[in-house]
Formats: structure tokens, sequence, C-alpha cells
């Protein structure tokens, strides 16, 4: 289960990664919970998702053209550290009540142009760690660190904007960056970077080229975006399913998002301890499949206890389709177009979950929060059974 691990600067990384991934967890629910108290609006929170993300769905490419020709641990230091500084000036302007739902978008914003360097490199620079041979052990320990974090941060949020107010989680989050950014300096990482005198433009179009021409690769971007578009906006609204609809307060979203933390630390678990397994396919479209029907469950569901069991079926079938089609790329793909290849995995990971945010704002403003989500569920259903009429190969990977 724990393989890659044993691979010295690998373990480093992840253990760095770790402590600033329980941080923006931190600070993801002590934000989501400051704009809903400032403005009380749902629709704000669909913003502030858009803003963070919608550089990713712009950026993400010159990110990758970036990754595959500059070394990764640089582009990480400085990114890591960027977000760090942006973490202690929304601590500054919460702690002395300067701050304004304007200047969490613009921070958002800002997060956002970082994250669209950052990722690529970020997701690129695993098999420099570990090679192929523990590749998905590695992606699988990644979702584990990412997830457990989910569990931890939320968990730990709501008792910690009580004590230490909102202002403290985004210190907390600030300092735990120099945990990844101290892991960054010691590892060390071999000269792979391709370095080329194509202009950026012309990287990016052979790199889509290649995508384009591999239905492999089509197939597996179309599932995340799917599954990003309408699925995955769910979270955004969860402080209006804790205030509205179950009236639990911040500590009770503290436990919505902690169930689906435990169901995603289960499904990266799983995953982990299943190693390089036959039928990664299968297990991909029964997992998106349970997603979608978990989803509507959830949405319908008016009370608590019972939602908390349908939000754990939620996290575990998330984590596996994207910890899968994160590994069937990296594996499939080229050295040199690797992070290309992965900055258009986040480009339909992330980069266009800001749409899916603004929509699901939208709608749940206009149609109540519910519903709203019920109907993003039935979506998924739809998308993903379309897709897997178009793509039938992917039962056999």
């Amino acid at each position: 289960m724990f393989s890659s691990l044993k691979v010295k600067y690998f373990r480093i990384y992840w253990l760095g990664m770790f402590v600033s991934l329980v941080g923006t967890w931190i600070q993801t629910v002590a934000q989501s919970w400051l704009v809903f108290a400032l403005t009380n609006s749902a629709f704000l929170l669909g913003v502030v998702g858009f803003l963070g993300s919608i550089p990713i769905f712009v950026l993400s490419l010159f990110g990758g053209v970036l990754a595959d020709r500059v070394n990764k641990r640089n582009i990480l230091i400085f990114t890591q550290t960027a977000f760090m500084l942006s973490a202690f000036l929304l601590a500054v302007l919460t702690q002395f009540k300067f701050i304004t739902p304007l200047q969490i978008m613009f921070i958002a914003l800002s997060n956002g142009v970082i994250m669209a360097f950052d990722a690529p490199a970020r997701q690129s620079i695993v098999v420099e760690l570990v090679g192929k041979e523990h590749l998905f052990n590695a992606i699988a320990l990644n979702s584990v660190a990412f997830n457990s974090s989910r569990i931890i941060g939320p968990a730990i949020a709501g008792v910690l904007i009580s004590i230490i107010g909102m202002s403290g989680c985004f210190y907390l989050n600030g300092i735990s960056f120099l945990a990844v950014i101290i892991a960054l300096f010691y590892i060390k990482f071999g000269k792979s970077t391709v370095r080329n005198n194509n202009s950026a433009l012309r990287d990016i179009k052979e790199g889509l080229a290649f995508v384009s021409g591999n239905r492999l690769i089509l197939a597996l971007v179309s599932v995340v975006a799917a599954m990003s578009f309408f699925g995955i906006s769910y979270i955004i609204l969860m402080p209006v399913f804790a205030s509205h609809v179950f009236g639990v307060g911040v500590k009770g979203l503290g436990v919505l998002m902690l169930s689906t933390g435990i169901g995603a630390l289960a499904g990266a678990l799983g995953l982990a301890r299943l190693g390089d397994f036959k039928f990664k396919g299968r297990l991909l479209v029964w997992s998106v499949f349970l997603f979608s029907v978990s989803l509507m469950a959830f949405s319908l569901s008016k009370d608590y206890f019972l939602s908390i069991f349908a939000l754990i079926f939620v996290g575990c079938s998330s984590v596996i389709p994207i910890a899968l089609a994160n590994t069937l790329l990296q594996v499939n793909v080229p050295d040199e177009f690797r992070g290309r290849v992965m900055s258009l995995f986040m480009i339909t990971f992330a980069g266009i979950m800001p749409f899916g945010n603004l929509i699901s704002g939208i709608l749940a403003q206009s149609w109540g929060v519910s519903a709203a989500l019920f109907f993003c569920g039935l979506v998924c259903l739809a998308l993903f059974t379309l897709i897997n009429f178009l793509f039938p190969e992917l039962k056999k990977l």
C-alpha cells in the first residue's frame, strides 16, 4: 500500500505536501464561511469558486509548456512561496477587518493564476521522483494525502474558527506552506527537461495535436471534464446545506466536509492497496455512475445523518476515477509531452470547474440548493452514459 514511500525524495516531498494541504483545506473552509458570512449569498460562493479556477482554464497550457522546459522544482518553489504570501495577505486583511468580498475575489483570482503554473509541474514531477514502476502507487498516495487532509483540515477548521478566528486559520495556512518549500529545497532531481527553440504557442499546438489523435486520452479527459463541470461543484454549496438545509452551522459544515473526506480517503487507500491491477477501466466506469447516483441521493435527503452517509459514497466515488485517469494518462504519455498533457488534465479537472461553480451558484440561487444539486447529478449520469457509449475501449483498460 505504501511502496512508493520507500523512495526517499518522494517520501520527503509527500510529507511536505501533506502538511501544506491540511493548511489549504483549513483556509478553504474558513474562506467559504467568511464569504457566506459577509454576503449570505450562494451566488457569490459560486463567483469566488469561479474566479479561483478560471485562470487554470486560460493559462494551464502555458504552465504545461513551462513544466516541459524548466526544472519543475524551481517552478514549485516559486508557486508555493506565492501561495504562502497570498495566505498571509488574506490573514492580515481579515484580522484588521479590512476584508471585503471584492478583496476575497481578487485573492481567489490571484491564487488561480499561481495554480495554473503550479499544477502541471506538481502533477508531472511525480514520475521523476518514483519512476513508472511506482507511479500508480505514488498517484494513489497523493490522493491519500489530498483526501486525508480533507478529513483533518475541515474537521479542525470549525473548531479553529471559533478559537483563533478566520484570520488565524489563514495565518496557519501560510505557515503550512513552509513544509513543502523546505522539502523542495532538500530533494534533488535529475535534468529531465527538454529544451527547444519553439514558441510556447507552437508547443501548445503540438501537445493538442498529440491529444486529439489519441482516443484513450480523449476518453479519460472527457470523464474528468464531465465530473468537474457538473459534479465537483457540490463542494462550494456545502455552506448553504449546512446553514439553510440542515441548520447545523460551521461545525456541521466541518462534519459534512469530513464525510466526503472519509469516503475519498477510503477510495484512495483502496486504490493504493490494489496496486497495478487489471481492469482499471471497468472500475473507472462503475465509479462515475456511483458518483452520480450518490450525488442525487444527497441532494434529495433532508436528514442530516443520512446525508453524511451519502457524502461518504460521493467522496469515495469521486476520487477513484480522477486517480485512475491521472495514472492512465501518465503511463501512456511520452516524457516530452507529460507537462502539456497534465496541463490538459488540470484544465478538465480544475479549469472548467469555475463554469460549473458559477452555474451551480446561479441554479442554487434560483431553484434552491437541493434542486440545483439534483440537476447536476442527473446531468452527470447522462454524460457518463454517453461517454461510455462513445468510448467502449474504456472498459478494456
